[in-house]
């Protein structure tokens, strides 16, 4: 054989056991195009950046002897990082609970990870961190980054813009009062008794129907309802209950007319009361009390029914006793409208003797003015007065809320709820505060006892935002007009609805025309864009740093006109 040829087998030999010893100390770098992240750019959601990385190990890249850990990090600031789910993989020939990848083959791979947001996170990059060893030797693999910046736009959720819940007054212009007396009849007669007409009831209703005549702030009238007994037949009860109807009023014309009292008497009867009867029965304790319900029930017909109860005879004997005399009756009433003080009255209360006002009329003060300083003295007024409700208490921890003192509307709220905590502003407010903290498990908690609070809307809208629930939070906020109604819209990708609820909102700010400029931006409406992020840098100049940062406009990075606007 040609010694040339002789040789070849050897070098061969020599070859592959040097590619086997270098595969054996060593693993080499991975690349990008081994890796792909998803979403791409990478997106908060709430208060989290969600990562899924998908990744591949090369055939015979993976030693059968290597453990290989592999951890995303996220790199942010000057040297700041943190660092996400670690994984781990062995090759064929370890031992343990790691994800095996065969050497030959190679491995598809999935990785999911989570980062809790910062600010400073918007100008980021995501690193996967390798530690690989073979037969416990570290191999020397580099960070390799595989993504650039955080779309952070759900970020701009903000728990300060959402408006606490005041607790209402219950002030009613007018009032409706009635002041009420029977008098009561003998059986198959009519005429006034005395002895009914002296009645304590009756004195009182005289007494109380002369103060609300001859107070201003007072109407009244006055209603008479004569009744007879469902016994005895309905022509002798028509002709019973309709003297018994005149005789009263006669009577109540007379009083009012002797004391001066000029209003009207308004009259009328019932021949055969059945309906008084049915609930004196139901509330009785009748022995068969269901069974006379059931015939009321079934026979429609007053004889019929008389008849048939009549036949029931030891119970009619007690209905007798009990039940019909009750029915035998007028029932006169004073309907009594009370008008109390008008807005300008109540001011003027407030502000020369806050005394004569009561915790109703002071809390309905409050939504007089929008001057913030007096609503402030109403609620501290309130609460200096009138301790023990909590809607003081309250009302003056959602001034606090609003002017960004946190601290001292945190105390106002537990006051609040130590007075009453089960009222649903309450619950809603420190809900509020419980997602400032970020303890959205102690606000759920909190907004599932605030049923009826105004503005709970919004705050479980703003819960929904923050968890990621982004069509729970645009059911949420409903019709609201609010930046986080707005950003709830356009993270469902609503754009045009995102844009009309912005545009409506009741006060707008820097972040208002932001999320306008990422409408525009996402929409490809440059012009949009740009008058948009001079309305928001105008109204806070921090805006502009945000803006160059932020991949949603990353788009426009060489347009000179977004650098002139943003730098």
């Amino acid at each position: 054989m040609n010694r040339k040829f002789r040789i070849l087998p050897l070098l061969l030999v020599i070859g592959v056991a040097i590619f086997a010893t270098s595969c054996s100390s060593k693993l080499k770098p991975l690349t990008q195009n081994n890796f792909n992240v998803t979403p791409s750019p990478i997106e908060t959601v709430g208060n989290q950046v969600p990562v899924t990385i998908n990744g591949t190990f090369p055939e015979k890249w993976f030693h059968r002897n290597a453990i290989v850990t592999i951890t995303p990090v996220l790199k942010y600031g000057e040297n700041q990082e943190v660092v996400g789910t670690p994984y781990s993989y062995q090759g064929e020939n370890i031992s343990g609970n790691r994800i095996t990848v065969p050497q030959n083959r190679g491995a598809n791979i999935t990785m999911n990870s989570s980062f809790d947001y910062l600010p400073e996170m918007l100008s980021s990059e995501l690193y996967l961190r390798f530690d690989g060893r073979i037969k416990n030797k570290r191999s020397n693999l580099p960070d390799l980054k595989i993504a650039d910046g955080v779309i952070a736009t759900s970020a701009l959720a903000d728990v300060a813009t959402t408006s606490p819940s005041v607790a209402p007054d219950g002030f009613q212009r007018i009032i409706q009062d009635a002041q009420e007396a029977s008098i009561m009849f003998v059986i198959e007669q009519a005429n006034l008794r005395q002895s009914e007409l002296n009645k304590r009831d009756m004195s009182d209703w005289k007494r109380r129907v002369e103060e609300a005549f001859n107070d201003p702030r007072q109407n009244v009238n006055v209603e008479v309802s004569a009744y007879a007994s469902p016994d005895g037949g309905l022509s002798l009860n028509e002709r019973l209950a309709a003297h018994r109807e005149r005789n009263t009023s006669n009577y109540l014309e007379s009083e009012l007319n002797r004391r001066n009292i000029d209003t009207e008497v308004f009259a009328h009867y019932t021949a055969q009361d059945w309906e008084g009867f049915s609930q004196l029965v139901a509330a009785s304790t009748l022995q068969d009390k269901e069974l006379i319900l059931r015939v009321l029930e079934m026979y429609p017909d007053s004889e019929t029914r008389e008849r048939e109860i009549k036949n029931i005879s030891y119970v009619f004997e007690e209905l007798a006793e009990t039940i019909l005399p009750q029915l035998r009756r007028s029932r006169i009433i004073a309907n009594i409208e009370i008008i109390g003080k008008s807005d300008e009255e109540i001011m003027a209360a407030w502000n020369n003797n806050p005394k004569e006002l009561s915790v109703e009329e002071l809390l309905y003060a409050s939504t007089l003015t929008n001057d913030e300083n007096v609503k402030e003295r109403v609620y501290q007024y309130v609460t200096a007065n009138f301790s023990n409700d909590y809607r003081g208490w309250n009302n003056i921890g959602t001034m606090f809320f609003k002017q960004g003192d946190y601290a001292k509307a945190a105390q106002s709220f537990d006051r609040a709820a130590q007075v009453n905590p089960s009222a649903p502003e309450v619950n809603m407010n420190k809900a509020l505060l419980a997602i400032m903290d970020n303890d959205l498990t102690a606000a759920n908690e909190l907004l599932g006892r605030s049923a009826g609070a105004d503005g709970l809307d919004s705050a479980m809208g703003l819960l929904s935002l923050l968890q990621g629930n982004y069509n729970q939070a645009v059911g949420a906020f409903g019709n609201v007009k609010s930046n986080n109604a707005g950003l709830a819209q356009l993270l469902v990708r609503d754009y045009n609805k995102a844009k009309q609820t912005l545009e409506t909102v009741e006060n707008p700010d820097a972040i208002t025309a932001y999320l306008l400029a990422v409408i525009a931006s996402r929409t490809n409406n440059f012009n949009d864009v740009a008058a948009n992020l001079r309305t928001a840098i105008g109204r806070d100049r921090s805006i502009a740093t945000q803006a160059l940062n932020d991949l949603e406009f990353a788009k426009y990075r060489t347009n000179q006109e977004f650098l002139s606007i943003v730098q």
